[in-house]
C-alpha cells in the first residue's frame, strides 16, 4: 500500500463540514439549470417503458456502480406499489452486450467521469443510431448530454446520482398520468402533492414535476448543512481513527445490500484509487449467490467476513435503515474477530445503533432512501479526500 501521510494539522471537523456543504453552490447550479430538461427527458422515458422499452446503463470503474445503482433503483423502487421496470447493468462488456441487445425503443444510459469516457461515448453514439433514447451522464453524445456539473470526480457522481434518483421518482409519475388520463395517480401522491386530482395535461405535469426536482435536490442540500452541523465531529473522529487502522496495515471490508451495495463497491474502488486496501463484499455475485442459496441470505456478508476479515480489520457497513440482518450478522462477527466496526445509516440509525454494534456510527437524519444515500456519498467522499496523501 502507498503510505498514508498525516492528515493535516487543521481542525478535522472543520474541513469536513466545509467540505460537505461546498458542494450545495454546484448542486443548486445543476438542478435550476437542467430541471426543465429533465422533466421533459423523464416523459420521454415514461413513453418508452410504455412501449416496451428497457433502461440499459454502463459505465467503467467507479462511474460502474452508478449504472448498477441506476439498475436496481428502477427494476427493485422502494415506493410501496410501484412497478418493476426493466432495467439492466452491462458494464461488464458493455462494447459488445450493448450492440447485440439494444432495441429501439430502449433507452442507454452512460455514465463517465468529468474528464470522459470515449469506450462509453462510443457506444452511446452507437445507441442513439439504432433509436435508443441516450443519457451521458456525463458527456457530449446523447439525447440528454449533460456537461460535469464538476471538477471533481467524487462531487460530480454525487450529483450525478440525484439526478437519477429523481429520474427514477419522476417516471412512476408520468407512467401513471399517461396510463390514467387525468386520474388521481394513487401511490405518487405523496412524493408529488399537487398531483393530487383535477384535470392536468402532461405539459402542466412537466412543470410541476420540474420545480419538484428542483425541491429534492434543495432537501440534500438542506441535508448535507444538517450533516455538517451536527455529525462533523463523529466523521473526524470515523476519518482520523480509520486513517489509524490503515496505517497499522489495515484493510477496510465494505459490504451493504442494493444501493448501499452500489455505494460500498463505488468506495471500495474509490480507496484503491487512492492505494487504500479495500474489499467489497458486495462486488461478489458468485459468492453471495451461494451463499444465499446453501445457508441464508443473512450469511451473504458474515460468510465472507469469517475468510478475509483480520483483527484489526476495519467493517465497514452502509444501511439506510440500521436493522439489515446481513449486516447485522457481520458486525457480529467483526467484533468478535476485534475488528473496528464503522456504519453510515439512516433515519435514527436503527437496530445497529440501538445495540451498539458500531464503534463509530454515522446516522443521516432523514426518513426517505435516496436522500440518505446521495448524502451518505458525500459523506464517505470526504473522508476518503482525508485518506489521500497530503499535498501542501
Amino acid at each position: 500500500m502507498r503510505a498514508l501521510a498525516a492528515i493535516p494539522d487543521v481542525s478535522l471537523p472543520d474541513r469536513i463540514a466545509g467540505r460537505l456543504v461546498d458542494r450545495n453552490t454546484e448542486s443548486h447550479a445543476l438542478f435550476t439549470r437542467e430541471a426543465d430538461r429533465l422533466a421533459a427527458a423523464c416523459d420521454e422515458m415514461a413513453r418508452r417503458f410504455l412501449a416496451g422499452g428497457r433502461l440499459i446503463a454502463f459505465g467503467r470503474g467507479a462511474a460502474a456502480t452508478d449504472a448498477q445503482h441506476v439498475s436496481v433503483e428502477f427494476v427493485h423502487p422502494v415506493i410501496v406499489g410501484k412497478r418493476a421496470l426493466p432495467a439492466l447493468d452491462l458494464s461488464a462488456a458493455f462494447t459488445c452486450w450493448l450492440p447485440s441487445i439494444v432495441r429501439e425503443m430502449d433507452v442507454a444510459m452512460g455514465f463517465a467521469p468529468p474528464d470522459g469516457d470515449d469506450a462509453v461515448a462510443s457506444a452511446l453514439a452507437d445507441a442513439r443510431r439504432r433509436g435508443a433514447l441516450t443519457f451521458a451522464l456525463s458527456g457530449s453524445q446523447g439525447d440528454f448530454a449533460l456537461d460535469p456539473p464538476s471538477k471533481d470526480p467524487f462531487v460530480a457522481q454525487e450529483l450525478v446520482e440525484i439526478l437519477y434518483h429523481t429520474l427514477w421518482e419522476t417516471v412512476h409519475v408520468f407512467l401513471e398520468h399517461r396510463e390514467r388520463g387525468n386520474e388521481n395517480v394513487g401511490a405518487s401522491s405523496f412524493l408529488y402533492p399537487f398531483l393530487g386530482g383535477g384535470d392536468q395535461d402532461l405539459d402542466a405535469v412537466t412543470r410541476l414535476v420540474a420545480a419538484s426536482i428542483q425541491a429534492k435536490a434543495k432537501d440534500d442540500e438542506q441535508l448535507r448543512i444538517r450533516v455538517a452541523r451536527e455529525q462533523s465531529d463523529r466523521i473526524a473522529d470515523a476519518t482520523a481513527t480509520i486513517h489509524k487502522k490503515l496505517t497499522n496495515g489495515a484493510t477496510l471490508l465494505l459490504f451493504g445490500n442494493g444501493g448501499s451495495a452500489t455505494d460500498a463497491t463505488d468506495w471500495a474502488i474509490d480507496c484503491a484509487a487512492a492505494g487504500i486496501p479495500a474489499l467489497s463484499l458486495a462486488l461478489e455475485p458468485a459468492n453471495v449467490t451461494a451463499i444465499a442459496n446453501d445457508i441464508g441470505t443473512e450469511a451473504i456478508f458474515l460468510r465472507q467476513l469469517i475468510a478475509h476479515g483480520r483483527r484489526g480489520d476495519v467493517a465497514v457497513a452502509i444501511s439506510t435503515s440500521g436493522g439489515s440482518p446481513n449486516v447485522i450478522a457481520a458486525l457480529e462477527e467483526a467484533r468478535k474477530r476485534e475488528m473496528l466496526t464503522v456504519a453510515l445509516l439512516g433515519y435514527d440509525g436503527g437496530e445497529i445503533l440501538r445495540r451498539g454494534l458500531a464503534d463509530l456510527p454515522i446516522v443521516v437524519p432523514c426518513d426517505y432512501i435516496p436522500r440518505i444515500q446521495e448524502v451518505q456519498a458525500s459523506i464517505y467522499h470526504v473522508m476518503t479526500e482525508c485518506w489521500k496523501p497530503w499535498q501542501a
